[in-house]
């Protein structure tokens, strides 16, 4: 009788102990089956161990299963699924979760339906904590389908992320200073109609030599622009000199200079095949030798079509 009454004892202390752990929105040690059930044995083995050994382990042993068995068969998060096969413990309230007591994705993105502002994101697309695509230049196109990664900010752009070019000239919107050029018509980087000769600015020499300057390569390089947008446009690269020295000398240090500027913009991609040299010397000046701003006027290389 006294061992019963030991067992009663130990079974009411096992429920007390992990009743709490059916407790809805709860977390903590008693979660775990495992520990309900320790909890309970510990109880058993306290109670019987007022009588003698044997009884304690006996009791114990009551302890353990019932613990175990109450914590679980809980529901402590309140999600439907038993703890004993819930994977994910404290779920929150309101979540659907799947057999594993788990929020559903169903999109696959890592973040669960019940934050996910953009349901639907395609496989292997990278998202923010709403579960929305990212979109790194804020164009309103997702990083997976732009194009046109960078785009400056405000810039209208099509469903590929790339910068509207409303007349088809090959300069966007947001840079065409002359929209609405007729079509099939050379423009230069503004997208304005390319000049017949249109002066290579700031394209400068070594003195007496046709080595380039490393500050001409910022004007060569928008020249490389051009060409590559128009890859059919056959240009002339004419170089002129002003009127001192030997005429002869002249023309050969012009058709020089044009020369290697004509091998820069090709080894940045220009054709080489639509490119022509050709030296004027001092034949051709478009300002007055007299001066020295007008023999620096002179000096010059062009892009001729």
């Amino acid at each position: 009788m006294k061992n019963y009454k030991l067992g009663l004892v130990a079974v009411v202390l096992s429920l007390l102990l992990s009743a709490c752990a059916s407790g809805p929105g709860k977390t903590g040690w008693y979660d775990q089956w495992g520990n309900c059930a320790a909890a309970g044995a510990a109880a058993g083995i306290a109670a019987g161990a007022t009588d003698d050994f044997d009884s304690a382990i006996a009791v114990g042993a009551g302890g353990f299963l019932v613990g175990g068995a109450i914590c679980a068969w809980g529901d402590t998060d309140a999600d439907g699924v038993k703890n004993y096969k819930d994977d994910c413990r404290g779920t929150v309230e309101g979540g659907i979760v799947d057999e594993r007591g788990c929020e559903i994705d169903s999109d696959g993105d890592g973040v669960v339906d019940r934050l996910d502002e953009c349901p639907g994101t395609p496989q292997g697309v990278t998202v923010n904590e709403r579960g929305c695509e990212i979109d790194s230049d804020g164009d309103g196109v997702g990083d997976s389908r732009d194009r046109c990664p960078g785009t400056p900010a405000g810039a209208k752009v099509d469903q590929y992320g790339c910068e509207l070019d409303g007349d088809g000239d090959g300069v966007v919107d947001s840079k065409d200073k002359c929209p609405s050029t007729p079509a099939g018509r050379p423009v230069d980087n503004y997208g304005c109609t390319l000049e017949a000769e249109y002066k290579l600015e700031r394209v400068n020499f070594e003195f007496d030599s046709a080595k380039l300057t490393a500050d001409s390569t910022a004007s060569l390089d928008e020249a490389v622009k051009i060409l590559k947008r128009h890859s059919d446009l056959k240009v002339e690269i004419a170089g002129h000199t002003d009127s001192i020295g030997n005429d002869d000398y002249n023309m050969g240090l012009s058709k020089r200079r044009a020369q290697s500027v004509a091998d820069y913009l090709i080894a940045n991609g220009a054709t080489a095949a639509n490119i022509f040299v050709k030296g004027y010397g001092e034949t051709d000046p478009v300002a007055d030798n007299g001066t020295e701003a007008g023999r620096a006027a002179n000096r010059r290389v062009e892009l001729r079509h």
